[in-house]
């Protein structure tokens, strides 16, 4: 009895947590485009590639799991090329996605800023168009961490505090040594819609659920976006910001699907399944059928029928008859006839 009560007691706790869990989930979505670019896992991206270039390419490839945007609604996920502009010693790294040849639509930029007493903040304000207003995160400040000495006899009393930093240390990270250094030169992608990097494949979108799960563990570096409703964080560069805020691109392509309501469609379960027949059944058909039925049928009935017959029927027929006939009938009539009429007279 008591083996029953501990199982079910067991079971009630696994099935809690899932649905405590699931909540949670949903309550970090924000029912918005901005959902299949977990722009926490873009930051921690950024701050460990060693160049921009680098940050640009493994954001785009499929191995790293971060980018599922699918703004043009074309079952792939976009190409998102990063574009800098500077100011002295601030930074504005814009993500962007081409829509189609003419229209651009900025995603989100990553503020890097330098202080008087250089010391270096960063942080991501995703697009207002796709994840709200507002949606402001940055690195947690860690704080300061005091071990005890296990072998330590005094007398006193050890007491060890844990007090919030005010200040979030960047300085080190590889992606903010290198843009402060000599050898920094202003990256500009070249690449545009239909023109993209050897290394960059299109590879189909997958549900928001898998893509939440798998990358959901990034947030517990950073903090700010909506998180229960209140975002405390401010801009900490508003000049670079205003600077961005006046060269921003919009696409009125993505804002008549999000009004449309395209992109909620977009994030159902079902997609994914739906969208990996469709890449395996256009290359596996049109290449099928137009290749193998032209050449086929073409060189095999045409040089075999026409040769075969016109050229053996004429040569066989016309040189054999005429020559044999009419040298043999003409030279010998005429010449015996006539003579015969004259004599009798």
């Amino acid at each position: 009895m008591k083996l029953r009560i501990t199982l079910l007691m067991m079971a009630f706790f696994v099935s809690f947590s899932a649905i405590y869990a699931g909540n949670e989930e949903e309550s970090e979505l924000l029912n918005l485009p901005g959902d299949n670019l977990d722009l926490y896992a873009v930051l921690d991206l950024f701050q460990k590639s060693k160049t921009i270039e680098e940050f640009e390419a493994d954001l785009n490839k499929e191995e790293t799991g971060i980018n599922n945007l699918d703004l043009d609604l074309d079952d792939e996920v976009d190409f998102i090329k990063v574009e800098t502009q500077q100011d002295k010693d601030d930074f504005a790294f814009v993500l962007q996605v081409d829509i189609s040849e003419k229209e651009t639509q900025d995603v989100a930029v990553i503020l890097v800023s330098k202080d008087k007493e250089d010391k270096v903040s960063i942080q991501m304000v995703g697009d207002k168009d796709l994840y709200g207003k507002d949606y402001v995160i940055e690195p947690k400040a860690e704080a300061p961490s005091v071990t005890a000495n296990p072998a330590y006899s005094g007398a006193d009393t050890i007491v060890v505090k844990s007090e919030p930093a005010t200040v979030v240390i960047v300085e080190q990270e590889p992606i903010v040594q290198y843009v402060y250094s000599p050898v920094y030169v202003p990256y500009y992608p070249p690449y545009y819609y239909g023109y993209y990097p050897p290394y960059y494949h299109p590879y189909p979108v997958i549900s928001i659920n898998i893509y939440f799960g798998r990358n959901r563990y990034h947030h517990n570096r950073y903090h700010g976006g909506h998180r229960g409703g209140n975002n405390t964080i401010v801009i900490n560069n508003n000049n670079t910001y205003n600077n961005y805020n006046r060269t921003r691109n919009t696409s009125n392509t993505f804002n008549n699907n999000k009004s449309q309501g395209k992109y909620k469609q977009s994030n159902k379960a079902t997609r994914p399944a739906n969208k990996d027949v469709k890449p395996s059944a256009k290359p596996a058909s049109k290449p099928a059928s137009k290749p193998s039925t032209k050449p086929a049928n073409k060189p095999t009935t045409r040089p075999a029928t026409k040769p075969s017959t016109q050229p053996a029927a004429k040569p066989a027929t016309r040189p054999a008859t005429a020559p044999a006939a009419r040298p043999a009938t003409m030279p010998a009539a005429k010449p015996a006839a006539k003579p015969a009429k004259r004599r009798n007279r």
